[in-house]
Parts: structure tokens; sequence; C-alpha cells
């Protein structure tokens, strides 16, 4: 695993129960904010990772879009999220109300990430995190 790849994993190991991000998030609290598309490679090459929450990570309108794998199928993240308290409407897919449920972490965890200080600003007003 690269160390691009590592950074992604510790941040979607930071998020709690009944939270999500999105792939854009992870870019951007790992310091590469036009990296949402590697988030997703990442996310998809996790096949039979259970342990890993995975189902966490969606894109930034609140939608499911995992292309998914035998494994890892959007129906699968649907119902781990449902499972951690996450209201799921159905659609022309499934999507939640990604605001309510956003994971925004503290300065102090934004700054564990080894960010810069000027960097961290923006993604603190960018993700409205207090």
């Amino acid at each position: 695993m690269t160390e691009f790849q590592d950074a992604i994993l510790k941040v979607v190991r930071l998020v709690p129960e009944g939270k999500v991000v999105s792939y854009g998030q992870v870019a951007a609290y790992i310091g590469a904010p036009r990296a949402a598309r590697q988030v997703g490679w990442t996310m998809r090459s996790l096949e039979g990772t259970s342990d890993f929450p995975w189902w966490r990570v969606l894109n930034n309108a609140g939608r499911i879009t995992i292309k998914g794998n035998q494994a890892n199928t959007p129906l699968l993240q649907k119902e781990l999220l449902e499972g951690e308290g996450i209201k799921i409407v159905e659609g022309e897919g499934y999507e939640l109300a990604i605001e309510e449920y956003r994971f925004r972490p503290s300065t102090k965890l934004l700054k564990s990430l080894q960010l810069e200080s000027a960097y961290i600003d923006t993604v603190l007003r960018k993700y409205d995190i207090a």
C-alpha cells in the first residue's frame, strides 16, 4: 500500500459510527483536495475488508455511488449505514441528508494530520466546521 493510500485509510478510520464523509472530504483531510477519485479507487480496492469502515464514504451530495465489487455493494453500504442509525432514502438510488450526518473533525484532529494552518483554515470554512 502506498503512503497516499495509508493516509486515506487513516482518515476514514477516524470517522465515528453514525457519521459519513465524502470522497472529497477525505481527499481534503489528507491535504490532496483534488484527489476525490483516487479516494474512491482506494475504497474500491478494499474488497472483502469488513474491519475497515469503507461504507462511511460516499459522494458529496449524500448519494451512495459505490460501483461495488463482489463483496462491497451499494445495498450492503445502505444496510451498514442504516445499522449505524443513518436514515437512507430510496429514489433513483440510495441517498441521505449528508449535512445531518457529515463528520466534522475538530481543529485539533486536523492538526494531528499534519496539515498546514492556512490549509486547515480553508478546510474548516469549506466544511462549515466550528
